[in-house]
């Protein structure tokens, strides 16, 4: 009987579905667009509301945290490094964030994030959070999240869902951060708000070339840098940033930046064999040769990275650890 009913599903649920797409889908779009105007005349108002940053002492987190406090929003900024994090701080007062809280400490490490939410809930607890951080952050924020109605903002990257060669663990990870957190949101429903950002190349250490090694040891390397961003623009984080704060108060579900990259999921989608065919005539090199002679390396060195980079990316001077 199992096998009469999928083979009977296999020749109608593909039409079935897609004649029912095609229904659903312009009445949806339009109520879509509705409410994506109306989210943006009337976003959420930030003023007195707590933001905990993860990441805040550089690159995207650190432009976060100067947003957030133009929008007159307290914040409790969460990194390894202390002395950056002062910083940071520092400029946020001056931006006009009524109270900024700096909590040095490991999101990979349990204990830190049940640390972290100790403090917060003891000196916040009948506010609102809004929560911008990861998997282990998330455990130790739900039940606060939960009695707040608050909102996690995840920032993931668009190799979760575009893999792009010689970075197979880091694509690998993001696609587990975004099945992460589309299954949490299911779960919740409207108990707290999720939006995943998918950031395409940002302004960032990363951008700048801090990689982890095979030894184990962060390292600056500008070339693999050049080889693995090749032709693409790079946004400014500040960009950015202003973009995930908007995102966040209009309730949106996604974000991607910069927002013509999200084109690049229909390909994936519609033409995987292209997208393959491109990426790898773009950044593999021949069988032996070495990074260097990746055609992706050898177009930003032609020029491509003095039109597409900001010029941040030009110093390999970044932040230690």
């Amino acid at each position: 009987m199992v096998d009469v009913v999928n083979g009977v599903l296999n020749w109608v649920a593909t039409p079935a579905m897609v004649v029912s797409l095609l229904l659903f889908y312009p009445p949806y779009y339009l109520f879509k667009t509705c409410y994506s105007f109306l989210s943006y005349l009337f976003p959420e108002d930030l003023t007195g509301k707590v933001v905990l940053i993860t990441g805040a002492s550089s690159g995207i987190g650190e432009q976060l945290a100067y947003q957030y406090a133009l929008k007159r929003a307290s914040l409790v900024l969460v990194a390894r490094r202390e002395w950056s994090l002062r910083k940071v701080a520092d400029q946020s007062f001056q931006l006009g964030a009524p109270d900024v809280i700096i909590l040095p400490g490991d999101v990979a490490n349990p204990e830190d994030c049940k640390r972290f939410w100790t403090i917060l809930y003891a000196m916040l607890a009948s506010q609102d959070v809004n929560f911008w951080g990861s998997v282990q952050t998330t455990f130790a924020a739900l039940p606060h999240l939960k009695r707040s109605r608050g909102r996690i903002v995840v920032t993931a990257s668009a190799t979760g869902w575009n893999p792009v060669p010689r970075m197979t663990f880091y694509n690998a990870a993001n696609a587990a951060l975004i099945n992460f957190y589309e299954t949490l949101r299911t779960e919740l429903g409207s108990q707290v708000g999720i939006t995943i950002v998918t950031p395409g190349w940002i302004e960032s250490e990363m951008s700048k070339g801090k990689f982890l090694k095979d030894h184990g040891e962060m390292e600056v390397d500008q070339e693999m840098r050049d080889a693995q961003i090749g032709l693409f623009p790079v946004e400014y984080a500040k960009n950015c940033a202003k973009a995930m704060v908007q995102a966040a108060r209009q309730g949106e579900r996604y974000l991607t930046v910069p927002s013509w990259f999200s084109t690049m999921y229909l390909w994936r989608v519609f033409a995987p064999e292209v997208v393959e065919f491109c990426y790898r005539l773009l950044y593999m090199h021949r069988h032996g040769g070495s990074q260097a002679d990746a055609p992706s390396k050898k177009m930003a060195e032609a020029g491509a990275k003095q039109l597409l980079y900001p010029t941040s990316l030009r110093s390999d001077d970044i932040k230690d650890d």
